[in-house]
Order: C-alpha cells, then structure tokens, then sequence
C-alpha cells in the first residue's frame, strides 16, 4: 500500500484496520463462518500526501470453502453483523417454546396423546383402547365419544361434558371428573379407584354396572343416587359395586 508522508497518519490508521480485523475474527465465531481473511489497505486519492482524509479504504480478502472472496470491509463487517443477530433470535425463539402452555409447544394434549384434546369439541371420537395416560380432556365437549377399553389413569375432564360417552371397560384410576358432566355415561366394568368427582359432577342416568368405586370422594346425594342404581361386579379388581360405593 501507499505509505503516507506521515508516519504517525499511517500508524493510527494500520491500528484502526488490525481492531477491525479483530472485530471481523469474533463476528465470524459467533455466526459459525469458518475462513481465511487478510485485510489490506487499497490505494486511492484520500491516502496521497496532501488529502484532506487519512482513512483508505479497506478490502477484505477471504478465503471459504476454497474460493476466494474479495468484499470492502463495512459490507463484510454488516453481513457478519447481521448473521450474529438472526441466530440470536433463532435461539431466543427456540428457547421460549420450554416456557409456554404445552399444548402449544407441541402436538399432544397430554404425555401420549396424538392430538390436542383440551377445551375441544371432540363429540362422537373414537378413542376406544387407546392408551392416554393423564390426557387433558379440560372443559371439551365428549358427547358420545368412545373410550371404550382405553387406558386413561390419571387424566382430566376437569368440567368436561360427557353426556352419552362410553367409558366401558376403562382403567380411570386416579381421573379427574371434577364439576364435570358424566349424566347417561356407560361406567359398565370401569375402574375408578381414587378418581375425584368433587364439585357438581352428575352421574345420573350412567349405566355403573360392575363399576368399581373405591375411595371415590362422592356427594352424598350422589352416593345415594347410585347406590339405588348399584349392580355387579368388577371384572378387573372383582370388587362388587355396592361396596365400593359403601352403600351398606
């Protein structure tokens, strides 16, 4: 390069170009941009004796994945710029999925479900011998879904409208009905031990036939309702239903 008539000129001006260097080396770390650059000062007008400017302008020669690139260090320095911030905010992204509802971060309504099934009209679904272990099923409406033979230990239908479903032969061990409505449901050979049914929840008109209760939280007006209705016995556990519902 051309060497100005005043050393101290040319000194400050071969420091400002190696901090830029610098600078492009830790921008190209960040934006995971492996190459080779050389930075050299191109002669021009502005760096004769006598011009009213000290600075040169600058070229960035790299080499990447064996071709070699010739670019002015600004638009090298703003496309490197550039990158950085685009991963930034590609990992901003990705890492604010672990924070929001489940549901929405990825396909499923509980732990092994295939579909979003909370606060859904799921009316007439077939889910029968399904395994949905704690499936959320919230507030959806169920009207004449089909559960029947299907695994669902410890989900919830917290406020959710049953009415006309088929839970036969079902392992609801542990389920929430809580406030949810469960009128004219097919209970035959289900098994509900320690499932919650606290607030409103109706099983008037549900066929409980075989049905195991135990340790089921019940209203006593619930309780004696279905103690009139009791019958059978369970084939999974062989518990008869009128006990479970302690209706002696």
């Amino acid at each position: 390069f051309f060497v100005s008539s005043t050393s101290t000129e040319t000194d400050s001006l071969i420091r400002e170009e190696n901090e830029n260097k610098k600078k492009i080396k830790k921008m190209a770390i960040l934006s995971n941009v492996s190459f080779s650059c050389n930075i050299s000062l191109k002669p021009s007008l502005s760096s004769l004796p006598n011009s009213t400017s000290s600075r040169s302008p600058c070229l960035l020669r790299c080499s990447q994945e064996g071709k070699e690139v010739i670019s002015p260090l600004e638009s090298v320095v703003w496309s490197l710029g550039e990158e950085v911030s685009k991963r930034s905010l590609l990992a901003l992204v990705s890492a604010s999925l672990f924070f929001v509802d489940p549901a929405l971060a990825f396909k499923g309504g509980g732990p092994y479900g295939q579909g979003v099934t909370r606060g859904q009209d799921l009316s007439g679904k077939d889910f029968s011998g399904q395994t949905l272990i704690r499936q959320d099923f919230k507030t959806s409406i169920l009207r004449q879904a089909n559960f029947k033979g299907a695994k669902l230990l410890g989900a919830s239908f917290f406020d959710a409208d049953l009415t006309g479903a088929d839970l036969s032969e079902t392992d609801l061990r542990g389920a929430d009905f809580s406030l949810a409505n469960v009128t004219k449901v097919n209970l035959t050979n289900a098994n509900l031990e320690g499932a919650t049914a606290t607030g409103n929840t109706s099983f008037k008109g549900s066929n409980i036939t075989g049905a195991d209760f135990t340790d089921v939280p019940l209203r006593d007006d619930q309780r004696e309702y279905l103690c009139k209705i009791a019958d059978g016995v369970n084939a999974t556990t062989g518990n008869v239903t009128r006990d479970t519902l302690l209706c002696n």
